[in-house]
């Protein structure tokens, strides 16, 4: 008689299990954006999330947490509950900010092998933008004038080792010019600071800058793509200037590592329908950021190897304090 009870109840816990797997997601799902609003992440998170809520039936939460170059919302994701209710949408900068705390010799905030990737949705080349006032239309006009005034021209970026700052710091050292580096936290307060008239320049992604270049409040006059982008014809890449370097900011999204497969499944079945979402792609397109979705094993190598070279970059770049 035990033994039947036992046997009953057994099949009764795996039915169950079986019927929670299959019921997800069963409420909202938070999806951390380890930045401020205004930013590369956020114009992509924000749209994702919309197109995700009608392919999964639940509310996804947009929560912003930003802080140390987005290290903080990495951190709070990569040690969330591997549950499927919270994910992140994480830039590039996700796999610098590990071989930064290693450069220094310091506990790292997170390892990349706390994540499981979902999806890539977006990967742009950064842009690099002058306020109006400044003189130099041209990069070689730029380059002259940061010789001319060594680390008196200021640049803001997204934090440091950050996914604008890295991109600076390789223009600086191929261009062999000094400029002053003001570290905010996230690519929007970045934009708002030469809006504002704080730096001269900046960079972004086409999501993030678009608006203010349509306005004439932001200049681009370098883009660090492999080749032209096409919202932007007429701003050639460093590389047709001489510079051999290249940087694309990518936004992808991320659950922890050890969500269960079944998950895993509904999650990126959901990001593959919310990519073909038509007032998705209105959105993305309105903002100049082609979707370039990557399922997770085809993400999962090209993250691989995009880590792999941001972690010689930042090498090479060596150790950058941020001024108090």
């Amino acid at each position: 008689m035990i033994r039947i009870v036992h046997v009953a109840l057994t099949a009764l816990l795996t039915a169950g299990g079986a019927i929670a797997q299959e019921t997800f997601p069963a409420r909202s799902i938070t999806m951390v954006v380890p930045f401020p609003p205004g930013g590369v992440a956020d114009t992509t998170g924000r749209p994702t999330a919309a197109a995700l809520e009608k392919v999964l039936k639940q509310p996804v939460v947009v929560q912003n947490r930003p802080g140390a170059g987005g290290a903080v919302g990495n951190a709070a994701v990569a040690n969330a509950k591997p549950d499927g209710y919270t994910i992140l949408m994480a830039l590039s900068s996700i796999s610098v900010i590990p071989a930064a705390d290693a450069l220094f010799d310091r506990k790292p905030a997170y390892s990349l092998d706390q994540f499981a990737p979902v999806a890539l949705i977006t990967a742009d080349p950064t842009l690099l933008t002058v306020h109006p006032s400044l003189p130099a239309k041209t990069l070689k006009e730029l380059v002259a004038l940061a010789r001319a005034k060594p680390g008196q021209l200021s640049y803001s970026s997204s934090g440091i080792y950050g996914a604008l700052h890295m991109p600076m710091e390789m223009f600086m050292h191929a261009a062999k010019i000094k400029m002053r580096h003001v570290p905010t936290t996230g690519g929007g307060p970045a934009i708002t600071a030469l809006l504002g008239g704080h730096v001269q320049l900046t960079e972004g992604g086409p999501a993030a800058i678009s608006a203010h270049v349509k306005a004439g409040k932001m200049r681009p006059i370098a883009s660090w793509g492999p080749k032209r982008h096409a919202a932007y014809p007429d701003v050639p890449t460093f590389k047709e200037l001489g510079y051999n370097i290249e940087y694309l900011i990518w936004a992808g999204m991320f659950a922890p590592k050890g969500t269960p497969e079944p998950v895993m499944k509904v999650l990126r079945d959901a990001a593959a329908k919310a990519v073909q979402d038509p007032e998705f792609k209105g959105m993305m397109a309105k903002v100049n950021s082609p979707i370039q979705y990557l399922d997770a094993p085809e993400f999962e190598k090209f993250w691989m190897a995009d880590a792999q070279r941001l972690a010689e970059v930042v090498k090479v770049v060596g150790k950058v304090e941020e001024k108090k």
